[in-house]
């Protein structure tokens, strides 16, 4: 994977609100930058904002969820800048799997329970790559599920008939079907025991080295973050409190609740809070 740090999506000043009767304030004046190859979490804890960003990111907001103010930007490496606000109709749906892609929250139970694993990967590439024949997308469909680490012969299975962890990875493989050039992971591992979270991890980062697209990663598991990523942002009441590199955060960290966030993991060798102090974040995670 290049080292280049040039950016590829950026976001400046944005504020997201639920317009309900009484608006709530999810993300306020959040204003970050994902460069290519990059891994850059995302945490706090629940109902901080985290999701409605990465909606908010995607272009996936629904009502009553409004962007307020701000900018989004992507960096096309082809096409230039994109504003991603003022984009509408069939651009917009281009931009969303061709550019930017999204695991989304539980999307192990996404996978619609009537048709094969084989019939929804085709339909990624009927709806998006209309020209490409039933061969070549048998083709590419087996591809992604090695990718990922799923027996192509599974392609004839109902999600039903696959484990948890299979269905994770039939949708990551599913988000990476349009070579994007980022991907977008809303808590990836919810729900799934540590051995097959590892597994997937492991798919995620290996696949991120091989083919370079930069991933935003969400999840409330700081030690997690700070063993995979390269930068991280940490949020409260839809505001990001501290970003910074992965070492710095484990490190230095600056901020009070950064700081919380880290002494409520436990230690395996001592007592609460000793997170902070002992241990070495893993040599293999890049210090951006």
């Amino acid at each position: 994977m290049s080292d280049s740090r040039d950016a590829v999506l950026s976001a400046s000043g944005v504020s997201i609100s639920y317009q309900t009767q009484n608006p709530v304030h999810a993300v306020r004046d959040v204003s970050l930058t994902l460069h290519r190859g990059e891994l850059l979490g995302l945490a706090g804890e629940s109902g901080c904002g985290k999701t409605t960003l990465a909606y908010g990111l995607n272009r996936l907001l629904k009502a009553p969820a409004l962007m307020t103010s701000g900018e989004i930007v992507f960096h096309d490496r082809h096409d230039g800048d994109i504003d991603v606000v003022g984009l509408h109709g069939d651009s917009l749906r281009i931009f969303r799997w061709d550019k930017v892609s999204m695991v989304f929250q539980g999307s192990m139970n996404a996978l619609n329970p009537v048709l094969t694993v084989r019939a929804q990967l085709h339909d990624v590439f009927t709806t998006h790559r209309p020209a490409m024949g039933r061969t070549e997308r048998e083709r590419r469909s087996r591809e992604l599920l090695g990718m990922v680490g799923v027996d192509p012969d599974r392609i004839s299975s109902f999600p039903h008939q696959l484990s948890g962890g299979m269905r994770q990875r039939v949708m990551i493989a599913m988000a990476l079907a349009l070579d994007p050039q980022v991907m977008i992971m809303d808590e990836p591992t919810t729900a799934l025991d540590v051995v097959v979270q590892r597994g997937i991890i492991r798919e995620i980062m290996g696949l991120r080295e091989r083919l370079g697209f930069a991933v935003v990663f969400i999840t409330h598991d700081l030690p997690l973050l700070i063993e995979i990523s390269d930068r991280i942002a940490i949020m409260r009441d839809g505001r990001i409190v501290e970003y910074d590199d992965a070492e710095n955060i484990y490190r230095r960290p600056q901020h009070e609740y950064t700081r919380e966030l880290l002494a409520s993991f436990p230690s395996l060798r001592g007592v609460r809070g000793d997170f902070i102090r002992s241990g070495t974040r893993r040599k293999g995670a890049r210090n951006g």
